[in-house]
């Protein structure tokens, strides 16, 4: 299974919702909590200038927020990413 990074925040629900994805898909994740500012700089570098949480990778892909792992899981996108 691919690696996969998870930038948070604790407060967020879309984090949360996030997590929960990719807990009903089995996958093991590491999470980031950007409350540090140079660990959400480190972040917002590593997405594209992307600053809103969460920000989710899988191996090298960056993926984006909740909204663009939900939708490319609804395409049948992130199966395949995961499983890499």
């Amino acid at each position: 299974m691919a690696k996969i990074e998870i930038y948070t925040t604790p407060t967020c629900p879309y984090c949360h919702a996030a997590k929960s994805l990719l807990n009903e898909k089995g996958a093991d994740y590491t999470e980031i909590t950007v409350l540090d500012p140079a660990l959400r700089e480190k972040m917002t570098q590593r997405a594209n200038g992307r600053r809103t949480v969460p920000q989710i990778f899988i191996g090298e892909t960056h993926v984006g927020g909740y909204d663009d792992m939900a939708a490319l899981d609804r395409a049948g996108g992130l199966d395949p990413l995961l499983a890499q």
